[in-house]
């Protein structure tokens, strides 16, 4: 018996190295995955490598009407929505605060927490039907913290624990639990994106460097995190609500 079994996952920023991770895993322990990104192409691909147990959806989960369709997707396909991992996020720009554009503020705040909001209220009426769901919101190291050259992102990391306690709290008489997973440096696309704007044209001494900050001395994988979400997802953690659940290679202890 997988832990998962008869569930029903919606996954955001599903195309990605840590959405496809936990995805992997939901179907491993028997769920059926609705898989959420704005890049088309690049769902179907992953689709592909995922098997006949998983859906796609295309939209922009800035918007009311794409949550609103990612859940009526899953309930028509699978017939409702027991998890929601509301995983989608994008890094924006490494530029000091006073240079940072209004735009790209706008946009990281819209995807990494917008996103994340309007996913809550599309999600909780389902969960609310099945009685009760598992809520896991990516957050990072970078909600705990600050780092230099981030701040738009930063600030959006903090917004999401902020968000998930408030959704805690009111989702708890449906039987409806969230938390956030905050992992370390994780091998992404991300990074990649992050490590060329921290040292440009030399994004592999950017990696040295942060991989040396980490206590043990590795980025995580994707699978790293996607066995937290995982884990925050199954009944085994039914009495698991409000919390901040760091796997970050020891960078939290410091």
């Amino acid at each position: 018996m997988g832990k998962l079994n008869d569930k029903v996952a919606i996954i955001t920023g599903g195309s990605g190295g840590i959405g496809e991770a936990a995805a992997k895993r939901y179907l491993e322990e028997g769920a059926k995955v609705v898989l959420v990104d704005l890049d088309g192409e690049a769902l179907a691909t992953v689709a592909a490598r995922l098997g006949d147990d998983v859906a796609v959806y295309a939209g922009d989960i800035t918007t009311p009407e794409a949550n609103a369709a990612m859940v009526a997707l899953a309930t028509e396909r699978f017939g409702g929505v027991d998890i929601f991992l509301a995983n989608a996020g994008i890094e924006g720009t490494v530029a000091p605060l006073t240079t940072q554009s209004v735009e790209v503020f706008d946009r990281v705040m819209a995807v990494n927490v917008r996103g994340v909001w309007l996913g809550l209220q599309a999600v909780f009426p389902a969960m609310a039907k099945r009685g009760g769901g598992s809520v896991i919101i990516t957050s990072s190291v970078a909600g705990i913290g600050g780092t230099a050259g981030l701040s738009p992102y930063v600030t959006s990391k903090h917004a999401v624990i902020g968000m998930m306690r408030c959704a805690a709290l009111e989702g708890a008489a449906d039987r409806i639990r969230v938390n956030t997973v905050n992992p370390s440096p994780v091998e992404t696309r991300m990074m990649r994106s992050l490590e060329d704007g921290m040292m440009p044209g030399d994004g592999q001494a950017a990696h040295a460097t942060i991989a040396a900050g980490i206590p043990l001395g590795e980025y995580a994988q994707p699978a790293d995190i996607a066995n937290m979400m995982c884990f925050l997802a199954s009944d085994e953690a039914r009495f698991m609500t409000g919390g901040v659940y760091m796997v970050d290679g020891g960078i939290s202890a410091k």
